[in-house]
């Protein structure tokens, strides 16, 4: 059973980051429209989804790798991981108050009510936030924190209160703080739109409100009063800050803990005099920096003087609507980018004309490697095939990004299995129309029926009854249906269930020590099935000696 804290188990904190991570990405441009402070660069919505998804990311792997994670140690990673990914302003914002709420929980009594120890946390995370800010302004997301941290509060002191409820309070009064927003910051007012900040957050405890009660709050309406609030869809000028400093500067900055105190106050102080809207989260070794300033090499050369900086990221944002225009200039054509799980099936992706990410089971791409594949290709269309079931999210992230950051245009062909991307890349023709190119191959693809054999690992119970370890398993369409002691016998077993239903075509991939296997279905196809084609290619991929489809 898993370990519970609080009430709170790992499943539950993993559905909230998904849920999270799923509504910012709604979201993100409509967040990303409302960005008019600090700078009008028009990617807070962006860069809060970007860190949310780095996180979930990262919290997949783990589990995936340790079934058996424990609450702590999946907050604990969640927290590191949302740290290394934050991105801009509000995205390390964001990453420092997830730091302080699972750092206060998994410190927190747990003898004390769950609805108080939750809006403790709350309220750790809002004060984390106001700390990490040089200069704390009212109006932004920070206002909208301590909102709804405080409902929080109040409503915790309540006879009888629950968890659940401590969330919807939290999560009503950062609505109304958000569209009070304007009100307090002249720029929001003047722009006629509420803080894009402000607004992400509210999309992240909306997300918690449904990962508590199983109801998913009324979509957001901008307010209609004093304040007309519009989405703002000029393009920014290539001049973003006249009146104020020219570069973001982003870096990772390890410090040695015994001194990180003062080094990271000495660091505060310099970079709050080099520039604005500077950002410190961190701890125990390991903080996050965001500042925007003239002189770039005196905010890189303070960290030094603090630590070791590393994935410095420094953004010109006259540059930032430039490298935007030029991407939208110089992309031509169209690519495949394809997940491989074998050497064998990377080249055949790859005689195909695809880009290949290497992945399948117990090694899955991430989002970011996705998006390097698709932004690396050069393409202004791209088709991806994730050829695993766990790998289509992360690749529908990863198109969404590219969409909205380097002007793709980008479909996701929801492809479960390798056979089903050999299937769609074998009818893929960049001389047609995109949109028909896609349903030609999708619909290629879902005609492909798909199966596997492979060796069990374990006792367990599946589909098909209880399997040992050695034992054949049969996979059809990514369900366990056959077990047995022979995998010859399995394998035809899930071939002639494949068959059942008709087919002009059988392809075998065979993995690692599967070649023979592979020879010997295929001989079997040519001599009950003589009206049927065979194709037999080595994949190489591990774990699954053979691969089979039907068409």
């Amino acid at each position: 059973m898993e370990p519970v804290t609080h009430g709170i188990t790992l499943d539950a904190v993993a559905r909230f980051v998904d849920i999270a991570t799923d509504a910012l990405s709604v979201a993100r441009e409509e967040i990303d429209a409302l960005n008019v402070y600090p700078v009008p660069d028009g990617d807070t919505g962006t860069n809060m989804f970007l860190t949310v998804s780095a996180a979930r990311d990262e919290l997949r792997a783990a589990r995936a790798a340790d079934p058996d994670l424990g609450l702590e140690a999946g907050m604990a990673l969640l927290a590191r991981a949302a740290l290394m990914g934050a991105r801009g302003n509000s995205g390390v914002i964001l990453s420092q108050m997830l730091r302080a709420y699972v750092t206060h929980l998994a410190a927190a009594d747990g003898d004390e009510p769950r609805a108080r120890t939750i809006a403790a946390a709350m309220s750790s995370a809002t004060d984390a936030s106001y700390a990490a800010v040089g200069t704390p302004v009212e109006g932004t997301i920070l206002s909208v924190a301590r909102a709804a941290s405080d409902a929080a509060l109040a409503t915790a002191e309540k006879e009888n209160a629950r968890a659940r409820d401590v969330f919807t309070a939290a999560a009503a009064a950062a609505r109304v703080a958000l569209s009070r927003t304007p009100e307090q910051l002249d720029v929001l007012a003047q722009a006629g739109v509420v803080d894009a900040g402000g607004r992400g957050l509210t999309v992240v405890l909306d997300a918690v409100e449904t990962t508590a009660t199983g109801r998913r709050p009324m979509p957001y309406a901008a307010p209609i009063g004093t304040h007309h609030i519009r989405v703002s869809t000029a393009v920014p000028s290539d001049d973003l800050t006249e009146d104020g400093p020219g570069y973001e500067v982003m870096y990772l900055l390890d410090v040695v803990a015994a001194q990180e105190d003062a080094a990271i106050g000495t660091l505060r102080q310099t970079l709050s005099g080099l520039g604005d809207s500077l950002v410190v989260v961190g701890g125990d070794g390991l903080w996050n920096v965001h500042v925007h300033v003239d002189d770039v090499g005196a905010a890189i050369e303070a960290g030094i003087t603090a630590g070791r900086p590393y994935r410095i990221r420094v953004t010109h944002f006259a540059e930032q609507v430039a490298e935007h225009r030029q991407k939208l200039s110089t992309r031509t054509g169209r690519k495949v980018v394809a997940v491989a799980a074998g050497p064998g099936l990377t080249e055949l992706f790859e005689s195909a004309g695809a880009v290949v990410v290497v992945g399948g089971p117990g090694q899955r791409p991430s989002t970011g490697q996705l998006l390097e594949a698709i932004v690396g290709c050069g393409a202004a269309e791209v088709v991806v095939l994730p050829n695993d079931a766990d790998t289509v999210r992360a690749a529908e992230i990863a198109a969404r990004t590219a969409e909205a950051e380097h002007a793709v245009s980008v479909e996701v062909i929801p492809t479960q299995a390798q056979v089903q991307g050999l299937a769609a890349i074998s009818v893929h023709e960049p001389g047609r129309a995109f949109d028909a190119d896609v349903r030609e191959m999708t619909a290629t693809a879902r005609h492909a029926r798909h199966g596997a054999v492979t060796v069990a690992a374990r006792q367990a119970i599946t589909m098909a009854g209880p399997c040992e370890p050695g034992d054949a398993l049969g996979v059809i369409a990514g369900d366990f249906a056959v077990v047995g002691s022979d995998l010859d016998t399995v394998a035809t077993d899930v071939l002639e269930r494949l068959l059942a239903g008709g087919g002009e075509l059988v392809t075998i991939v065979s993995g690692e020590d599967g070649v023979e296997l592979a020879a010997r279905l295929a001989a079997h196809v040519e001599e009950r099935h003589p009206h049927v084609d065979v194709a037999v290619h080595d994949g190489g991929q591990p774990r699954y000696p053979l691969l089979v489809s039907v068409e």
